[in-house]
């Protein structure tokens, strides 16, 4: 696809609304469902269906049953469940070209006024929670006074979602309508609820809804102090408020099989567990162009996997019916190897991600740290990787030498950024360092720091398959005098060292580089390259560490104002595209290899799962295809 061709033109969804109708049927379900309604434990599936179902065209309209086998590698691996499930009020789905765009989920129609600063939403007639309780606007006043607006789970209100420093107002209509107010206009709002919903907490957040029927009894104005005290003690927590959050035991469906949820799945067996299953929601509110209800799937199983080559072992044996998570650029070849052998094929798919190395700006090291603010050590940094080897010998050719910039395809793209300090030139970073003062060496040829200390990173990576990448680039900073020291270690560790400002530097996948306003704080540094920083930006001062005066990540931050309060999308990119320019040039995050081929083993019986889409986390992953009209043949 050529730029600009895989993303729809977002103006027209700022201003649009939409009506859904849909034709009278009779209505299908999955047979295990008619067991149930059968047997009596279950209402039939026109009383379990909204009045007016979403209509989803399957690529194919499928068989019911079956059991998707997956894999996963632990508790902290939710993720790759979670993007097979996400609601939202707009989702991303991809046309018959791959283009990107918005569609509605589980809303009946929705509206936006001419300045962008407010948006009305319907809620789908007769919409229903998996334990059938209906869901109305009482779910969304419980969402928005009791959750977004209550310090104590949320102390700081994300960014996103108070433009201006101000957060979104609610206006309930009846028990089906509401609208969000801004107090400027907020031309992003929508894909940024399509990429991110409406936040913490929880795990899976659909947009402004939360089951109030069942998670009061675990909040602060509906349950008294010793009962709150009760809930924490009997779920092993030291707090009420840890039962709440993407983590937290009671809001988080991959720990808590009785969250009522509106996702196509629902838990079943929760983590940890050597096999974790998620099974039908019988309440799930869309149906597909002939009326049955969705999904065709009836159990998805996430088989625990401890290494690499345990999971390859497991695609060539066709143990895997789909899946992209974990799947090795590097074993490309092997994948295709063994297809007749496990009786899959292997799609590719378009990734939006950048392989690569971030260093900490706030890092507790205080003579790192003054190197790191120094635009010319970034810039040897940047100059003495050699790109094209890393790519051809650990990446087999497949990526693309590139900088941490939005890929080709993206409305921000740019080729000037895309190339800008990825030219490997080891004399000009020995240049620079040695402009810097970094003269002397040691016995070992390495540089030494001011303090005399030998000039060595500490690189995390959280696979063991990313040794070979971090093995080539650890030689090309060996040649101008600086140790790259890779350590590899739990993701769980890893994450949660980002997040506790406790890293010289990771290897990452720099992503959300397709619709970058639907999630800007990547390059704004929260929970990257500068997390302390946008700390200190997101509490207006309260936590964090303030930036200098000076310090350009405030240009950035400042782009993004002018974006949040534009009054059309025209003005806004043009911010947003200044945001961009003022990242990449200040060269702060390494970008390595990027829009690299996206493998997924697909089972030959498996279906409805569409070759060559963008893989972004802007789009929930695989979301964009929409898992729930994926089908199994049945034997």
């Amino acid at each position: 696809m050529t730029a600009n061709h895989w993303v729809a033109a977002l103006s027209l969804a700022a201003l649009s609304s939409t009506a859904l109708t849909v034709p009278a049927w009779a209505f299908q379900e999955s047979p295990m469902l008619t067991e149930m309604v059968e047997a009596g434990s279950l209402p039939p599936v026109d009383e379990r269906l909204p009045a007016n179902p979403t209509v989803v065209n399957a690529v194919s309209v499928g068989e019911y049953g079956g059991t998707w086998h997956r894999a996963y590698n632990g508790p902290g691996d939710r993720w790759g469940p979670t993007k097979l499930m996400e609601e939202r009020v707009l989702k991303w789905a991809a046309d018959e070209n791959g283009v990107a765009y918005l569609e509605p989920g589980f809303i009946e129609s929705y509206s936006v006024n001419e300045d962008s600063t407010e948006f009305t939403f319907t809620l789908l007639e007769g919409l229903k929670w998996s334990d059938g309780h209906p869901v109305t606007t009482e779910d969304v006043k419980f969402w928005y006074e009791d959750v977004f607006l209550n310090s104590a789970l949320v102390p700081t209100i994300d960014p996103t979602f108070a433009p201006g420093g101000v957060p979104m107002q609610l206006e309930i209509a009846d028990e089906r309508t509401f609208t969000v107010k801004f107090a400027q206009p907020y031309v992003y709002f929508l894909q940024i609820l399509a990429k991110d919903s409406t936040g913490e907490p929880s795990l899976d957040r659909p947009s402004f809804i939360m089951p109030k029927h069942y998670l009061s009894q675990f909040n602060d104005k509906y349950a008294s102090e010793d009962e709150l005290k009760a809930a924490a003690a009997k779920y092993n927590v030291e707090k009420w408020t840890d039962l709440w959050g993407s983590r937290g035991v009671v809001t988080a469906w991959w720990f808590n099989a009785d969250l009522p949820v509106i996702t196509a799945w629902k838990i079943e067996t929760p983590a940890p567990a050597e096999t974790v299953t998620m099974v039908r929601n019988p309440y799930y509110y869309a149906v597909d162009q002939e009326g049955n209800q969705l999904p065709y799937i009836d159990r998805i199983a996430h088989r625990l996997f401890q290494d690499n080559e345990t999971l390859s072992l497991m695609v060539a044996q066709g143990q895997i019916d789909a899946q992209n998570r974990f799947m090795q650029l590097a074993n490309y070849t092997f994948y295709r190897e063994n297809e007749e052998r496990g009786n899959y094929h292997t799609l590719r798919w378009i990734g939006a991600t950048v392989w690569s190395l971030m260093p900490n700006y706030n890092v507790k090291d205080e003579v790192l740290n003054a190197l790191y603010d120094k635009f010319e050590f970034r810039e040897a940094l940047q100059v003495a990787v050699d790109r094209e080897l890393v790519n051809e010998l650990a990446y087999s050719g497949l990526a693309e030498p590139r900088s941490a910039s939005p890929i080709t395809g993206s409305p921000y793209f740019s080729e000037e950024l895309e190339t800008y300090l990825t030219e490997y030139d080891p004399d000009r970073a020995d240049e620079l360092l040695d402009g810097l003062g970094l003269t002397e060496r040691d016995s070992a040829g390495f540089r030494l720091r001011p303090d005399g200390q030998r000039l060595s990173i500490v690189i995390e990576a959280n696979d063991a398959s990313h040794s070979k990448p971090l093995e080539l680039i650890a030689e090309n900073y060996r040649d101008v005098g600086i140790e790259l020291l890779a350590r590899i270690i739990d993701r769980t560790q890893w994450e949660n060292n980002r997040q506790n400002n406790d890293f010289q530097m990771q290897w990452m996948p720099f992503d959300r580089l397709s619709v970058v306003p639907a999630d800007p704080r990547r390059m704004m540094g929260d929970d990257g390259f500068a997390s302390e920083y946008f700390k200190w930006y997101e509490t207006a001062g309260a936590e964090g560490i303030e930036p200098a005066e000076d310090n350009p990540i405030r240009d950035v931050w400042a782009a993004w104002g002018e974006a949040s309060e534009a009054a059309s999308v025209e003005v806004a990119d043009q911010a947003v595209n200044k945001m961009i320019d003022t990242f990449v040039r200040n060269a702060w995050v390494i970008g390595v290899v990027g829009e690299e081929p996206a493998p997924i083993i697909v089972s030959n019986k498996f279906h409805n799962l569409r070759d060559g889409l963008v893989l972004d986390d802007v789009h929930r992953g695989k979301g964009i295809a929409y898992p729930a009209q994926f089908w199994i043949e049945q034997d």
